[in-house]
């Protein structure tokens, strides 16, 4: 779960490094589910045998994979307000795909909260830089700004 507390404590938390997420493996199956909903079946995802001639050796999950595994990956990170009616997704600021994914990697967030902002009376914008790491890369997947809308 993420840490919840008092709106006027958010600040406190602005360039603290959270706990790391669980490990979660990226298989072929996920890869292949995902070429399926977004009918993006370029052979480097979905065929093992020409994708072992490529450098990568193995088949890569999509960027878009990558980064739509974000909410799973933070789920339990993060800094909250209390008394916190909803929070929304309100997008990205920035994202940069550093390096692919191969097939059966294993990858976890890492979460800092960036910023807090009053949208509106009774709406906090968080801004959180999230880093999508590779078990055993130095490089991470990707880098990302995202933007969550806390409705008070």
């Amino acid at each position: 779960m993420p840490d919840y507390v008092s709106a006027d404590a958010l600040p406190e938390y602005v360039g603290k490094d959270l706990e790391p997420s669980d490990w979660f493996l990226v298989d072929q199956d996920r890869i292949n589910q995902f070429a399926d909903a977004t009918a993006d079946h370029q052979f480097i995802h979905t065929d093992p045998d020409r994708a072992k001639e490529t450098p990568f050796g193995a088949t890569i999950a999509h960027g878009y994979l990558t980064l739509s595994l974000l909410p799973k990956l933070t789920r339990d990170l993060g800094i909250m307000p209390e008394n916190m009616k909803m929070g929304l997704n309100y997008g990205l600021n920035k994202v940069r795909f550093l390096q692919p994914v191969k097939v059966d990697s294993e990858l976890r967030a890492r979460v800092t909260l960036r910023e807090v902002s009053e949208k509106a009376p009774g709406q906090i914008l968080l801004a959180f830089d999230v880093t999508v790491e590779i078990k055993g890369e130095e490089k991470p997947a990707l880098i990302a700004e995202t933007l969550a809308l806390c409705v008070l």
